[in-house]
């Protein structure tokens, strides 16, 4: 298991508390945190505690744990009270589709009515 942090990356920062964020979820291998930038009205992002780029990787080295961010991904939605209204799950796999932060992430979005041409 790659249970190791990247001194580099603003994820890790967090995961390790030298950033500060507002996180809403943890377990021992996941953290859930508000988007700074939020582009819904709940907008929260759940990373694994361990540094992966992307979620293909992610996927690869560890499924039980890219299954786990699901599982809390679900969970942040129950505790937002959007779960019953519907809720969209993103991950933005390389600077192609949009990924910013090469740390395996899930974005949580919900709070809105999603149609064509929003995130």
């Amino acid at each position: 298991m790659a249970e190791q942090l990247d001194p580099d990356c603003v994820f890790c920062k967090i995961v390790a508390g030298a950033i500060p964020a507002t996180v809403v979820r943890e377990t021992e291998r996941t953290l859930a945190f508000r988007d700074i930038s939020p582009q819904a009205p709940t907008h929260v992002l759940v990373i694994p505690k361990a540094h992966f780029p992307n979620a293909a990787t992610l996927a690869a080295a560890e499924p039980e744990l890219a299954a786990a961010l699901l599982t809390e991904a679900a969970g942040v939605a129950a505790d937002e009270k959007i779960a019953d209204h519907g809720y969209r799950l993103i991950f933005n796999t390389g600077a192609g589709a949009g990924q910013t932060v090469f740390h395996a992430h899930v974005h949580v979005l919900g709070g809105a009515s999603f149609h064509e041409g929003m995130v």
